[in-house]
């Protein structure tokens, strides 16, 4: 044999724990993984990514739609506190009309003009009068000051209304205030 030879057929020692043991040396684990586990990993991982994905948009999607709808709110209810500010006056306006001595009165006519000026303002922007005079008593749009008996009326129907509400595009801004009816009580029957 030649030198060569020699060289190639040499085996590599085993190192010797001090115990005296032999230890094989082993390859590294990524050798050792199966294929197809391999594969199986990577899937599952693509698959969890997908899904992270998936859900962060679907997250952005949902503040897109809150942002939108508060917006949305900001224009359609961004007079609600304007509005309470300004139903004093219309009240004040309409009482003014009800105590009217003279139908000639040019201050009268300047209040009338006036009043339906406010009232076109209000209907403009979606601003709807709750008068419920007759109409059964509603606790979503109505406020009971009294319940009074009355015979003549069906029970908890608005007998009187004391100050009228109003509501922006359909949200309530304040309560009517009205007088409710009850059936009168029996004082023959116990």
């Amino acid at each position: 044999m030649s030198g060569a030879e020699e060289e190639t057929n040499t085996e590599v020692p085993i190192e010797e724990e001090e115990t005296g043991r032999v230890e094989e040396s082993k390859e590294p684990e990524s050798y050792e993984l199966n294929p197809a586990k391999e594969i199986e990993g990577l899937l599952a991982e693509v698959e969890s990514l997908r899904d992270q994905a998936l859900r962060a948009e679907a997250e952005m999607q949902n503040v897109r739609r809150r942002a939108e709808r508060d917006v949305e709110n900001a224009h359609k209810f961004g007079l609600e506190r304007l509005v309470q500010h300004i139903l004093p006056v219309v009240d004040s306006l309409e009482k003014a009309l009800e105590a009217k001595t003279s139908e000639d009165d040019p201050v009268i006519e300047g209040v009338k003009l006036t009043f339906k000026l406010l009232q076109d303002l209000l209907t403009k922007e979606s601003i709807q009068v709750v008068d419920p005079l007759g109409e059964p008593f509603d606790p979503n749009l109505h406020e009971a000051m009294s319940i009074v008996e009355n015979p003549d009326m069906e029970a908890n129907s608005v007998f009187a209304v004391v100050q009228k509400g109003y509501t922006l595009n359909e949200r309530l801004v304040r309560p009517a205030m009205v007088m409710v009816t009850k059936m009168p009580d029996d004082k023959e029957n116990p």
